[in-house]
């Protein structure tokens, strides 16, 4: 079930153009300055795969670098499918990994049990805040490590699902999902 709505997704975004990704994605961080989530200090971002069609989080980072907040990315850990989080600086050298994720190649390690707000890609999510994503288990290990109060916001471009078939006691549920549509609080 899980692999069928997947390729659902998948099939969803690849019909979008570059002028509806852009526009989507800057109408869904509009909708995230409607949030009460700003007055925190630190953000984990993921930046996006374009190949993979994501949300473009260039303008979320605008947002936060406006704000003056603390941006926090990641280094994916294959072997261990862990988020190794970096503060993100002037001096901070992203490269694409052999998945085409952008990453920082290293820097000013930050624990996970100081971020406030994260951002969680996803590639489809439900009613009651459950998200579907490629499947390796990453951002609940990632959820799982930070503090119990970390806010949790999903941005996609699609509305949800009823429900999220076969959910897993490690997956986390969302605070809020985000769409160029609605604003989901669960």
């Amino acid at each position: 079930m899980k692999n069928k709505l997947r390729k659902k997704y998948e099939s969803k975004r690849n019909e979008l153009t570059p002028d509806q990704i852009e526009e989507f994605s800057l109408e869904i961080a509009n909708k995230l300055l409607e949030l009460p989530v700003w007055d925190l200090e630190y953000y984990h971002l993921f930046l996006s795969i374009t190949e993979k069609k994501e949300i473009d989080t260039e303008f979320i980072l605008h947002i936060l670098q406006g704000k003056d907040k603390n941006v926090i990315l990641s280094k994916s850990i294959f072997n261990t499918r862990k988020l190794h989080n970096f503060l993100l600086t002037d001096t901070t050298v992203i490269r694409k990994n052999k998945w085409n994720i952008p990453e920082p190649v290293d820097g000013i390690e930050i624990p996970s049990e100081k971020i406030d707000v994260v951002f969680v890609p996803l590639l489809a999510f439900d009613l009651n805040g459950h998200r579907l994503g490629y499947g390796k288990g990453f951002y609940d290990i990632f959820l799982a490590s930070c503090k119990p109060d970390v806010i949790k916001v999903g941005v996609s471009f699609f509305e949800p699902e009823n429900m999220i078939p076969e959910l897993e006691i490690s997956d986390i549920a969302l605070d809020y999902c985000v769409t160029p549509h609605k604003t989901y609080v669960f």
